[in-house]
């Protein structure tokens, strides 16, 4: 009896540098995928990777097929042609079918409308805030809303399974159609806690000091760490102004990331005279980032939107509390000693939260984080989602055939 395939369709290559919470989560799929499944992924390709054909890979330690649709060497920066729209119409008259197909963006789908296979659709983030945020040009839809929504309401009917990291978009994609309202469920984002782990309170004042000797900063010295994409979501000059307002002088900003915002980010730096006071590290492997949690005093997230933030969880996990905007699930994770919340989006209020939590007792917290980070685990969470997809494939396995071509 073969293997039952799972298919993942997102627009990135696991082993080029890309940033982003969707990366993780696809990776995490992989990596705990169970060895009674065959797994595959359609991505981008590299120079060292063309595109065009599949490849025999390992990753994490597990192996699985890669089929890059085209090439795409920095995934960070936003061209003419979204990425999004590159991806979909390279999937155009292609028949990957499988039994079971993965989707992270809604677009692609529509290649799939014809395929056969038992099809999930995950949303990442608070879709519908997302497009009508205003002032804040992330992504091409918010310029046509309706074209978005009249694109969803074509495709949305062909998925067996819609899972949201955020209850918000489950209850609001729950009232938009009704008639398939059972197929909506919220589900929780992970975290690896074989990389993203806590240490004690004097191996992590170590290991700060260490860093701040290497950053030629004073020993005493006390970080914020911003991890993600330099883009309109996140909003990261926000996070700057903010900073500029705390008063503490030995407190040092880390933002690790790459993106389109970062000459205007030097620009705000330079312009409010802290470029003694924050550092921009470019990209960071998720290993070096698990450090930074591990030693950082607080993780810092000024998005305009959000679903549940992977690196929310990966700071919680390694004991470093959160401090956010309103945005997506991450007010609603945190509890007592693991963050704080800024009463408004504008630099005030975010300093406010920023220099609370600063004065939160750090044994305390990290204990509190670790706690709060522990349902999210990735082991769990993804094995009782394939055990379901497995449950599926026994009900079905005598009552069809699904046919799995590499590519047509």
């Amino acid at each position: 009896m073969r293997k039952p395939v799972l298919t993942i369709f997102y627009q990135f290559n696991p082993w080029c540098s890309s940033i982003g919470g969707i990366q993780t989560v696809v990776r995490n799929f992989i990596k705990f995928a169970p060895p009674s499944f065959d797994v595959r992924l359609v991505g981008t390709g590299s120079q060292q990777m063309p595109a065009g054909r599949w490849y025999q890979q390992t990753i994490d330690g597990r192996e699985l097929l890669f089929f890059p649709l085209f090439n795409l060497e920095n995934d960070d920066i936003r061209r003419w042609l979204p990425t999004s729209v590159k991806y979909t119409l390279s999937l155009l008259l292609k028949n990957f079918e499988s039994d079971f197909i993965h989707f992270h963006r809604l677009e692609p789908a529509l290649a799939a409308l014809n395929w056969s296979g038992h099809k999930s659709l995950f949303i990442h983030n608070d879709i519908r805030t997302k497009i009508a945020t205003t002032g804040n040009r992330g992504i091409l839809w918010q310029r046509f809303p309706w074209a978005y929504f009249a694109l969803e309401r074509q495709l949305i009917h062909q998925f067996d399974q819609i899972l949201s990291c955020n209850s918000d978009a489950t209850g609001l994609y729950q009232a938009a159609y009704p008639s398939i309202r059972d197929r909506i469920t919220t589900i929780r984002n992970t975290v690896d806690e074989d990389i993203f782990k806590s240490l004690s309170t004097a191996a992590a004042d170590r290991q700060r000091q260490a860093f701040a000797h290497q950053m030629g900063l004073p020993a005493q010295t006390r970080f914020l760490l911003f991890a993600g994409r330099l883009h309109p979501q996140k909003d990261p000059k926000l996070l700057v102004n903010a900073f500029s307002r705390i008063a503490a002088a030995d407190t040092h900003l880390l933002i690790a990331g790459e993106g389109e915002l970062k000459p205007a980010l030097k620009a705000c730096i330079a312009q409010l005279g802290l470029e003694q006071r924050v550092t921009l590290l470019g990209a960071v492997e998720q290993l070096q980032l698990a450090h930074l949690y591990q030693m950082a005093d607080a993780f810092v997230l000024s998005s305009a939107y959000e679903g549940l933030p992977m690196t929310v969880l990966e700071a919680l996990s390694c004991g470093c509390p959160v401090v956010t905007t309103k945005a997506g699930e991450t007010p609603r994770i945190l509890k007592p000693l693991t963050g704080e919340v800024a009463a408004e989006r504008t630099p005030e209020a975010f300093a406010n939260a920023l220099s609370a939590v600063l004065n939160h007792p750090r044994e305390q917290a990290t204990r509190a984080c670790v706690t709060a980070a522990a349902p999210f685990g990735a082991s769990r969470v993804i094995g009782a989602l394939y055990q379901n997809l497995w449950q599926i494939w026994q009900q079905q396995r005598s009552q069809q055939t699904v046919t799995v071509p590499l590519v047509s």
